[in-house]
Order: structure tokens, then sequence, then C-alpha cells
């Protein structure tokens, strides 16, 4: 007689693997890796490959004390440091590049137990910890032509409408801003690129980006700023659709990118910060785990849900 081999679910295969779906997304982050150095210059490539060497290193260094197994083949470590750097200003001192990599990898990440374990998204906790840490350069921006200037969202906060920049101009990334954040398209290449690979759902970044859209129109605020400006679409598409720290569920990932859009628009309309796409991505996250209790599939037993 055979022997009865039973183990836990899921009970399938798939050719899907962590790497895969990694490399994809290192893929689509590609244009506006290109964007930025067009834009802002040879130094953002050095800045993502210090974000990208100290989270690989984080990661290696990190495991080997604790014995644990190696990871850094999965490539997470590797979109981690890119979105982590995404998220920079170009002019941040290397050292404070390195140190926010190295929070997100290690105490963000692998404290809470590694890839899939993290309660937050790794990159953007350790942006928020870095604005709170190194304000001043965290909020350094520069233009295309190397001078300093104010974002457009600092901009229309000031009411200075005059200064900003032509919707061409924010489409292209021609603006102050994070290194990753501004070209748009560069940006939306890249998520259409996942959308096609499935590796992201569409619900997330759409109703995070309409509730965005809407409320800003209900607000009297220009609507296509709104979009275009800040880290909106950089954090719809590549941030508010992390695995480990977002909901499964479609309508989960709907009332993630809601609540999202929600929060992102009550910072920047009534906030202290310009911004708050980061923000409410953390906050969102922390209710994760309740939004997919809410959002489960109940077990039906005798006709009846339980």
């Amino acid at each position: 007689m055979n022997k009865l081999i039973s183990s836990i679910s899921p009970h399938f295969s798939s050719s899907i693997t962590t790497t895969k779906i990694m490399l994809d997304v290192i893929i689509a982050l590609i244009p506006a890796a290109i964007a930025s150095v067009v834009i802002f210059g040879i130094r953002s490539l050095l800045v993502i490959g210090v974000c990208v060497a100290v989270c690989i290193f984080s990661e290696w260094g990190f495991e080997k004390i604790c014995k644990k197994e190696n990871t850094i083949s999965d490539l997470s470590a590797v979109v981690t440091g890119m979105i982590l750097a995404f998220n920079l200003p170009v002019t941040i001192p290397l050292w404070q590049a390195a140190f926010g990599s190295l929070v997100a990898i290690v105490v963000v990440k692998q404290l809470f137990g590694g890839i899939g374990q993290n309660f937050a998204n790794p990159a953007i906790t350790a942006r928020i910890i870095m604005m709170t840490a190194f304000s001043g350069t965290m909020t350094n921006w520069v233009i295309p032509d190397a001078s300093s200037s104010a974002t457009p969202l600092a901009l229309m906060a000031k009411g200075q409408t005059q200064a900003l920049p032509s919707y061409l101009n924010m489409f292209l990334g021609m603006r102050g801003g994070c290194l990753g954040e501004t070209c748009i398209l560069a940006l939306l290449i890249g998520g259409i690129y996942l959308l096609v690979k499935r590796v992201i759902s569409w619900h997330t970044p759409v109703a995070f980006i309409g509730t965005v859209a809407l409320m800003s129109f209900i607000c009297g605020k220009d609507v296509l700023y709104q979009l275009m400006a800040g880290g909106l679409i950089l954090g719809a598409l590549f941030m508010a659709t992390d695995y480990s720290s977002t909901p499964a569920t479609k309508s989960g990932k709907l009332i993630f990118g809601i609540g999202c859009g929600l929060i992102t628009v009550l910072i920047r309309f009534w906030g202290n910060f310009p911004e708050g796409v980061s923000f409410s991505i953390l906050i969102m996250n922390i209710l994760t785990p309740y939004i997919e209790k809410l959002t489960r599939s109940k077990p039906l037993v005798g006709g009846d849900k339980v």
C-alpha cells in the first residue's frame, strides 16, 4: 500500500516564484530609473546603487549573523533598495541613503521575520524615519537645471501657482521632487508592464488614484496637478501593491486604495505636510489585518455562513 502523505495547504504548485515576481518589478522600475538619470543627472544612479547595495549587504549580513537561510537571491532586497532610492531627493547624502536602507531591511523587514512577514512596506517606513531624522536634506529639492526649488505640492500649498510647471513638464518629470517620482510617463510604462504580467491587479491603484482625483475635484483643486504631483503614481503602482503588507482579497484591495486616497487628500489639503502618500500607505498597512478579517471569504456549514 502506498503511504499517505499529508501536508498543509496550499496543495498546488506554480511556476511563479518570488524571484520572478521581483524581477518583473525591477524591470518595471527601470524606465523611472533611466528617467531619473536623464532628469537629475548621474548622481541619481549613485543614490540608487548605494541603496540597493546596502539593502543586499544588510540582508545577507543579518541572515549570516542569525544563521538564517540566505534570501538575497529572491531579489526582494534589490526592489526595496530601488523603491527607497526613488523616494529620496537626488541631493541626499549617501551615508543617509545607506542608513535608510539599513533601517528598511534590518528593522522593518528582517526583525519581523523576513519577506512576507513584515507588517509595513520597508521602503516607505524607512523614508518616514528619514524624514523625521533628516528633515533638512530630505526636503532639499532640485529641478533639472540643478537649482533649488520647491515641489509643485509645496508651491500649491503656498499659493504660488504662477511658479508651477506646465502639465507637460509635470508628465515628463521636469520638476522638483524625489528622483523616481517625477516622470509620470516612465512610471505608467512600468505600471502597465506589471498589470500585463499580472504581478499587480488594478484594484488598489485605480481606487487610490481615483479617490484622490474625486476628492480633489470636490474640494476645488486642480485634479491633474494633484494626480501628477508628489509620489501618488509611484505609491499607487509600486508601494500600495506590496504583497506582504496589503490585503489579498479584491474587495480588501479596493478598501485599501480608497483609504490611502482619503488619507493622502486629508494630509495634502489640511495637514502640515504638502504630501501624504507615504503616511497614508503606512497607516493602511497597519490596518491591513483588520481589512483582511473583514473581507476574507467565510466557509459555509449547512448552508449558513459561520
